[in-house]
């Protein structure tokens, strides 16, 4: 629950101090342990999180324009605008 919200030093307090009023939950020990690594790993656990839940490959570059014809042999084909996406993927770290 901490590491999927990705919750605040104040978030994870407020958590942590429910989860030691809860009927079998956990000691205050426990929460201060748990506190102290989520402190110190956050960044790590995080970033973990995030590349373990998106695909292999990622957008590397992408541009696009806008085309407008401005001769045709029909004129309703006339000023019909037309829109052209590049988009150019590749695996993480490559």
């Amino acid at each position: 629950s901490i590491a999927s919200a990705d919750m605040d030093l104040n978030q994870l307090e407020a958590f942590l101090t429910a989860q030691t009023k809860k009927q079998g939950g956990i000691t205050s020990d426990q929460a201060a342990v748990i506190a102290k690594f989520w402190k110190n790993h956050r960044t790590q656990i995080h970033e973990s999180l995030i590349s373990q839940s998106r695909w292999d490959h990622g957008l590397k570059n992408m541009s696009w324009r806008v085309d407008v014809k401005s001769q045709l042999r029909h004129i309703e084909q006339m000023n019909t605008p037309v829109a052209i996406v590049e988009m150019e993927l590749g695996k993480t770290g490559q």
